[in-house]
C-alpha cells in the first residue's frame, strides 16, 4: 500500500531539517532561504515497531520486514501560494497526492534565521498559530478556486438536468462553508450524500488529515513549559488534529548514529524514543492504518491494512490469489503468540483459531492464511 505524508510548513522551520533525518541521508537540501527544495523529495520510512523483535526471537528468520510510510517534503510554501506566489501552484499539486499532511511549524527562538512572514525581519517574534494560519488559509484557497470551478459547471448543467442540482446545492453549501472559514474536514457528510462524489474527484487539501509538528530547540525537547507549543497544541485541538513535538536539529544529528548510540543519546535527554519515531507512528494511525504480522524461517512481517478490513481483503495485501481463493485465516494474537512461545504452543493451548471470511482484523494479530 503506497501511503504518503505530504510535509508542508513556511521556509525555515526546519521542514528540510526533519526531512533530512527521515531519510537519514542528506536528501534535502537545509539552507536558510526560501525555495531551496525545489523538486519534492520523497523518503520512505519504517514504522517502528518493536512487536516484530519479540516475534524475530521466537521464529528466528533470516529477515524482519517493517510497514512503511512515504514521506514527500514540499518546498516551503508562502503567504500568496494558492496565486502561485513563490511556486506555490506546482507545490499544492504535489500535496493533492499525499494521503495525510504533516505541517512543521516554528516553535524555537532563533535570531539567525529570517522569518518569512515579516518580509524577512530576523527580529520578528515567533508565532506558531498566525504562521500555522497562513499556510490552511492558503491550501482552503486553493480549495475554494477549485471548487468553484466543479461549481460554476454543474450549476451551468443543472439548468437542463435536474438530476444535477444535488450536487450543486451541495457544492454552493461547501463553497460557504469555506468562505466562513471552515475546512472541507469539517463539513457534515453522511452515507450518499451529494458531495462525496465532488469529494473523491477533487482530493482537496483542507479535506486531509493534519498531524501538526511543533518544532523545538534542543534546550527543551520535550516541550514542556514551551507557550508556542501550548498555543499551537490549542489551535490543533481546535481543528480536530494531533500534534507531535519534535527536535529536527537533534534527529538530524541522531540519524548518523548507530542503534546503540542512539538510545544513549536519547537517555542523556530523558527520552525513551525518539520523536521521529513517535511522528512516523502517528502518521500512520492518523491514516487509519493497523499491521497484521506474520512468522516464519523466511521472514517475520508486518503487512499494512485499512482499520475495518475484514480478512479476505487482509489477505490480497500478500498477493491478490490469496484474496480470490480464501478459505480461512489461522489467527492468534501477538500477546499469545509470544506469552506461548510460537505457534505450536499457542495451537497447545487452544489460542489458535481459525477465522473466516467476515473476521476483521485487528491490529498486532499473527496470521497464517489457507486459500486455494
Amino acid at each position: 500500500m503506497g501511503l504518503s505524508v505530504g510535509i508542508v510548513g513556511l521556509p525555515n522551520v526546519g521542514k528540510s531539517t526533519l526531512f533530512n533525518a527521515l531519510t537519514k541521508k542528506q536528501q534535502a537540501a537545509a539552507e536558510n532561504y526560501p525555495f531551496c527544495t525545489i523538486e519534492p523529495n520523497s523518503a520512505i520510512v519504517e514504522v517502528a515497531d518493536e512487536r516484530l523483535d519479540a516475534l524475530a526471537e521466537i521464529a528466528k528468520p533470516e529477515q524482519i520486514i517493517r510497514a512503511t510510510v512515504e514521506f514527500t517534503d514540499i518546498a516551503g510554501l508562502v503567504k500568496g501560494a494558492s496565486k502561485g506566489e513563490g511556486l506555490g501552484n506546482k507545490f499544492l499539486a504535489n500535496i493533492r497526492e499525499c494521503d495525510a499532511i504533516l505541517h512543521v511549524v516554528r516553535c524555537f527562538e532563533n535570531d539567525d534565521i529570517i522569518h518569512v512572514q515579516e518580509g524577512g525581519n530576523k527580529s520578528a517574534p515567533i508565532d506558531p498559530v498566525g504562521d500555522a494560519q497562513v499556510i490552511e488559509t492558503e491550501l482552503a484557497l486553493a480549495d475554494m478556486e477549485q471548487l468553484q470551478r466543479r461549481y460554476e459547471r454543474v450549476a451551468k448543467e443543472a439548468k437542463a438536468k435536474p438530476q444535477m442540482r444535488p450536487e450543486a446545492e451541495a457544492c454552493a453549501a461547501l463553497l460557504k462553508h469555506l468562505e466562513e472559514g471552515g475546512s472541507v474536514r469539517t463539513f457534515p457528510r453522511k452515507e450518499g450524500d451529494a458531495i462525496l462524489p465532488v469529494l473523491k474527484d477533487l482530493h482537496f487539501l483542507t479535506d486531509k488529515p493534519v498531524i501538526f509538528c511543533a518544532n523545538v530547540s534542543d534546550d527543551g525537547v520535550t516541550g514542556e513549559g514551551n507557550a508556542h507549543v501550548e498555543a499551537l497544541k490549542a489551535y490543533a485541538e481546535q481543528q480536530g488534529s494531533s500534534l507531535v513535538v519534535i527536535c529536527a536539529q537533534m534527529e538530524a544529528d541522531l540519524a548518523g548514529l548507530s542503534d546503540e548510540e542512539a538510545k544513549e543519546f536519547l537517555q542523556s535527554y530523558g527520552l525513551e524514543e525518539s520523536s521521529l519515531d513517535r511522528t512516523i507512528n502517528l502518521a500512520y494511525h492518523t491514516l487509519g492504518l493497523a499491521s497484521y504480522l506474520t512468522a516464519g524461517p523466511k521472514e517475520v512481517r508486518a503487512w499494512t491494512f485499512r482499520r475495518g478490513w475484514k480478512a479476505p481483503k487482509c489477505a490480497g495485501v500478500i498477493h491478490t490469489d490469496f484474496e480470490k481463493g480464501f478459505i480461512r485465516a489461522q489467527v492468534v494474537s501477538f500477546d499469545d503468540y509470544v506469552k506461548y512461545g510460537g505457534e505450536a504452543g499457542a495451537r497447545e493451548h487452544g489460542v489458535l483459531r481459525p477465522e473466516g471470511k467476515e473476521y476483521e482484523m485487528k491490529d498486532g494479530d499473527v496470521v497464517e492464511f489457507l486459500f486455494n
